[in-house]
């Protein structure tokens, strides 16, 4: 059986989507450690809300962070845009999974944290690759696919693309700057 964030809870009473999300799991059409779940709506580059156990819950990506653009408080910040339309565009366009981590499963919002997965390729890598997020908080490793991560960041950083194109946009504390 698929591992299920710590606040879920398996109802025999779930919707159809629930008895998909089994059956896509019992016939190996998943990895052991992703679950299936639906996507209700983008919220900005690293945060989708997905209906998952016919909850609906609030996903922040793992282990990276994009520029802002709803943050309350904040400045709409270069690169910002493009990060919600890529992961926008990601997610919309194929069989949506997560994986959690052990020990990281929520964040101090209550947020869910977990690995996006889409058709099995990780949005996370993609907007890395791209420069549209650089890697960050880690809140208690070790994590799974943080060297990863690291090396795609990287391979961004080093092509100098969007959030990489601009000398002191991204620090060791974030993303710095307004549009």
């Amino acid at each position: 059986m698929v591992n299920l964030p710590e606040t879920e809870q398996i109802n025999p009473g779930l919707n159809q989507q629930k008895k998909n999300e089994d059956s896509q799991t019992e016939m190996g059409l998943l990895p052991e450690d992703q679950f299936p779940v639906t996507l209700v709506e983008t919220i900005d580059g690293d945060i989708i809300k997905v209906r998952v156990m016919g909850k609906i819950e609030t996903d922040r990506y793992l282990l990276i962070d994009t520029p802002e653009s709803k943050k309350p408080g904040r400045c709409v910040q270069p690169y910002a845009k493009e990060a919600f339309e890529r992961n926008n565009e990601l997610v919309k366009n194929g069989s949506l999974t997560l994986e959690v981590e052990p020990g990281n499963r929520r964040d101090g919002y209550g947020r869910l944290l977990a690995y996006v997965y889409v058709d099995g390729k990780s949005v996370q890598e993609t907007l890395l690759k791209e420069g549209l997020a650089r890697v960050g908080y880690m809140m208690d490793p070790p994590y799974k696919y943080l060297n990863l991560n690291k090396d795609n960041e990287n391979q961004a950083r080093r092509s100098q693309i969007n959030i990489w194109s601009r000398s002191g946009f991204v620090t060791k504390w974030g993303i710095e700057g307004c549009e």
